[in-house]
């Protein structure tokens, strides 16, 4: 059990650490876990789904404070502010419907660094952000920990199901985000 605990530990410091640096896929890291505990320790499953939110939650609640506090300089400086075009639209749709952007902003890739940008530089609220977020990194725990159930429940060897899982992981990733980029291109094309 004391091996569970401290993996869970490191998840949620991966989890954590990428929600701030976001160049850590870590919602590869929540699968393997997933798909790993699937094979060695089926009961732990909750205790992965609940590293992992706690850990995004952790990340999401630093990463907001250090955009409300650092402002648009610091994300400029961090490379975290991009597209401002983009920023003025996500912050328009977060005034009309701040838990549902939140909400779905942790599912899509690379969707939670401009909401989380725009809440901060729109002046939601921290009572707002902490509650809205909440759910959103529960679901999000939840939906990447079945895609390592599921590609784990698939081999007999833990490794194949923790490589199926991030091998999943990435091919979803790139196909919403070439899906994404050619919605937008057809878009500005119209």
């Amino acid at each position: 059990m004391t091996d569970t605990l401290s993996a869970c530990g490191w998840l949620f410091l991966v989890v954590a650490f990428g929600a701030v640096v976001p160049i850590v896929p870590t919602g590869a890291a929540v699968s393997a876990a997933a798909a790993f505990a699937f094979h060695e320790h089926p009961y732990t499953i909750g205790l992965v789904v609940a590293a992992g939110a706690a850990g995004a939650y952790a990340g999401d609640l630093v990463m907001y404070a250090m955009c409300r506090l650092g402002g648009e300089k610091m994300a400029r400086r961090l490379r975290w502010l991009r597209d401002e075009h983009h920023l003025a639209g996500v912050q328009e749709r977060l005034r009309a419907h701040r838990v549902q952007v939140l909400l779905v902003s942790r599912l899509i890739p690379g969707g939670r660094v401009p909401v989380l940008l725009a809440a901060a530089f729109a002046g939601i609220g921290w009572r707002t952000f902490v509650v809205a977020n909440l759910p959103a990194c529960a679901l999000w725990s939840v939906v990447y920990a079945t895609i390592g159930l599921v590609s784990g429940s698939f081999f007999v060897e833990p490794w194949q199901g923790v490589a199926a899982a991030v091998v999943l992981i990435l091919l979803v990733n790139q196909a919403i985000t070439w899906f994404s980029k050619r919605r937008a291109a057809g878009a500005t094309t119209s």
